[in-house]
């Protein structure tokens, strides 16, 4: 069983995060969730990494606001305080040792805060990067697989609803509603195909989300431009991937990613969604074993 570890932010927020293999690790791999989502959606490259790599350390955790990490003031639900909570959980729960981030969505773009935020502690700490499904460009190409017009539409409506989820506090979201809804979950997240057992997990995290932080991110989420900060990291073992049927982060936002990284191995998963680690384990696990690979080889970890 993971260890369980409650990080107190300064602000009071605390955050619940979940680790496994030794404290003291050379190399350890932290898993960042997407918005609404929490770190048991991981699970899947966790049980890999356990098994392939027993002497990494594996950190998952949930965002403020998300899961069982608390609720916040709603002015702290942007990217730049993710950022800040991210390298607050580095110098909790990691040894002073080397560190590959690995962020889908949300998850992705909290990453790249963090380096554009603590560029110092970054570069002292980071080893590897693998960018799930997400982008550094707000929602540049988000055009949720339709026309531009009735994607400007949904944009309107999207943002005026998160203006008043943003206010509801530290609410959740009906569970009966979100069952009513998981039709329009599978097609908004998932592509040609999905184990229901999926939708049952995405379903019973955003059930776990506050609305405050489902309605509040969203500002932040959209207006993201971190191009520049990546461009910045072009040395770190990197790779990126991206479902063509994604209609939150499609390619152009994976393409873009690996454009500022140029040696990033580019994965485009043809069929698939915006839910890669559910929906392609195998090779979300292959291009984290590879970084892994590359970090490991030059470190002086031994029994990997």
């Amino acid at each position: 069983m993971p260890e369980q570890v409650e990080v107190r932010l300064p602000d009071d927020v605390r955050l619940h995060v979940e680790a496994s293999g030794p404290a003291d690790a050379e190399v350890t791999v932290v898993l960042l969730h997407g918005w609404t989502l929490d770190g048991r959606s991981w699970h899947r490259q966790v049980a890999a990494l356990r098994e392939t790599y027993p002497s990494v350390r594996v950190v998952t955790y949930d965002a403020r606001g998300h899961g069982r990490s608390s609720c916040m003031a709603l002015p702290t639900a942007t990217l730049a305080q993710l950022g800040d909570d991210l390298a607050a959980v580095l110098d909790t729960v990691s040894s002073g040792g080397r560190v590959v981030l690995v962020g889908h969505s949300m998850g992705g773009m909290t990453i790249m805060e963090y380096a554009h935020r603590h560029p110092e502690h970054f570069a002292h700490r980071t080893a590897g990067l693998l960018f799930v499904s997400t982008t550094a460009e707000g929602h540049t190409h988000t055009v949720y697989g339709l026309s531009p017009r009735i994607a400007r539409i949904i944009r309107l409506a999207e943002t005026t609803g998160a203006g008043v989820l943003a206010r509801c506090g530290s609410w959740r979201p009906p569970r009966a509603l979100l069952r009513a809804l998981q039709p329009s979950i599978r097609w908004m997240l998932f592509g040609e195909r999905c184990d229901p057992a999926d939708i049952r997990l995405v379903t019973s995290a955003v059930a776990r989300a506050s609305l405050r932080s489902i309605g509040g991110f969203r500002a932040s989420i959209g207006a993201q431009h971190r191009l520049e900060t990546l461009a910045a990291l072009a040395h770190l073992p990197a790779a990126a991937l991206v479902g063509d049927r994604d209609r939150l982060t499609p390619p152009p936002c994976a393409e873009s990613i690996a454009e500022a990284l140029p040696a990033t191995d580019l994965v485009v998963c043809p069929g698939a969604g915006h839910m890669l680690m559910m929906e392609r384990p195998e090779e979300v696990n292959g291009a984290l074993s590879g970084v892994l690979r590359r970090v490991v080889d030059t470190s002086p970890v031994h029994g990997c």
